[in-house]
């Protein structure tokens, strides 16, 4: 059984008249609901993050500044970040869940996780807030599936339609966690060129597979199956980390790189395939991107419906 984990609460992170606003997020429970995929999960309860987990990828001083503008009342971080005064409760939370679902994988309660969650986290950094996100749960995550858990390397597969600058930064040096993402090319925030590939001890562990808008979607499917399988070769992960991304969906509005519903269900397929022959099936995801909510929805539901066949 797939855990899947969601609650009200990250309704709260209210951004008024934007992309990222829970408009995203209504119709994809309604649609799960509806075709009973959430009753074919486990829904597990959880804690929010505790401080110490987010300052092992954050900075203190950052994560008080969030907390504090919070307390404030919000409003504009950056030209494209805002916050309500409930926003850092919600991020915290949604750091929490995907903490407590690689918790419970690596133990074995279930073999994979789906945290539908928001806000996204792959663009914020250590000590910066960016691309609508606030805390890096992914990096959040996959550190504490290295300090607290058996696991002694992770593969983290980010496939949304922007590079995750945060996710590569916070590892960029760091041998024990390999960074494979697919992304299109010189769009926001404009890194992920495939020279980046790790600096010291992490030489040889980023991998980026940008892609330039126009090119046959059958063509970069295929490049992504390629190259996260290699990539997952080298890496020998003990668990799988994914920051699902639906925005290159053909109907999204902020990106799009072409790609149709059923795609995502052939790469979460190729994702199983890497977790089952590399990892014992431990395999968890984060909900990125993705920002036409009818696309969302029908995208999240393959992708689960996959998870759920695994």
């Amino acid at each position: 059984m797939t855990l899947l984990y969601y609650d009200p609460l990250f309704m709260e992170h209210q951004t008024g008249d934007h992309p990222e606003s829970p408009k995203r997020l209504l119709p994809v429970t309604r649609h799960l609901s509806f075709v009973g995929l959430d009753a074919m999960c486990s829904r597990p309860s959880w804690e929010p993050a505790t401080r110490e987990q987010l300052e092992a990828v954050h900075t203190a001083e950052y994560v008080d500044r969030i907390e504090q503008f919070a307390a404030s009342g919000g409003g504009w971080l950056d030209e494209d970040t805002r916050m309500s005064h409930r926003s850092f409760d919600v991020a915290q939370s949604a750091s929490g869940a995907f903490c407590d679902a690689v918790t419970r994988v690596m133990r074995g309660e279930d073999t994979n996780a789906f945290c539908l969650s928001r806000p996204p986290g792959h663009h914020a950094t250590s000590e910066q807030a960016m691309g609508f996100c606030l805390f890096n749960h992914a990096a959040v995550a996959a550190r504490w599936a290295l300090d607290s858990t058996s696991c002694k390397r992770v593969l983290i597969v980010d496939f949304d339609v922007h590079h995750g600058n945060g996710t590569q930064d916070i590892f960029y040096e760091d041998p024990a966690v390999g960074y494979f993402s697919i992304h299109r090319s010189d769009f926001y925030p404009q890194s992920g060129h495939a020279e980046e590939t790790g600096h010291g001890a992490g030489q040889g562990t980023t991998l980026n597979v940008p892609v330039a808008r126009g090119t046959n979607r059958e063509v970069q499917l295929e490049r992504f199956r390629q190259g996260v399988e290699q990539f997952a070769e080298h890496m020998q992960p003990d668990l799988l980390v994914v920051s699902a991304g639906f925005d290159g969906h053909q109907d999204d509005p902020v990106g799009s790189l072409g790609w149709h519903t059923q795609d995502y269900a052939m790469i979460a397929k190729v994702l199983i395939g890497i977790a089952k022959q590399h990892c014992g099936n431990k395999l968890v995801s984060v909900l990125e991107g993705g920002y036409n909510p009818e696309a969302l929805s029908d995208s999240v539901t393959v992708y689960l419906e996959s998870m759920l066949d695994a």
